[in-house]
């Protein structure tokens, strides 16, 4: 787990090649895409300045449930997120929210190690083919 329970990836492409490599990702995984909100275009119409960041919330049921099953206020940090950005230095990041850290800002997570780990795995995975 990384700090604060927020695993970082350096990408090789830019910010909105790697978002559509994510989403495009996520689809064929057969997961569904909630919502993909363009933070830049936002504050470019409230006439403020912001470097490429853009946020895609995606998911399905089998995979959150259980999750909220058994610890119930995990449906606020669910489904799951993931945050694509350029910095001042013009290099491309994604960042996403461990599982288990999810989890362990709820309650027990050892209950719910299968379920984070399987999770993780996924996020792990689709991080990974978005970003190289």
């Amino acid at each position: 787990m990384s700090e604060n329970g927020l695993t970082t990836l350096p990408s090789i492409h830019s910010a909105k090649e790697t978002m559509n490599r994510l989403e495009a990702d996520v689809k064929a995984k057969g997961l569904t895409v909630f919502a993909r909100i363009d933070h830049a275009a936002g504050a470019k119409e409230a006439g403020m300045p912001l470097r490429p960041t853009e946020l895609l919330i995606f998911g399905n049921a089998k995979g959150g449930t259980p999750l909220m099953q058994a610890l119930q206020t995990t449906g606020i940090d669910l489904p799951l997120k993931a945050l694509v950005y350029e910095d001042a230095a013009g290099k491309v990041w994604l960042s996403y929210n461990e599982p288990a850290w999810i989890a362990a800002r709820h309650g027990n997570a050892a209950s719910v190690s299968e379920v984070t780990g399987r999770l993780a795995a996924v996020l792990a995975a689709l991080a990974k083919a978005a970003t190289s």
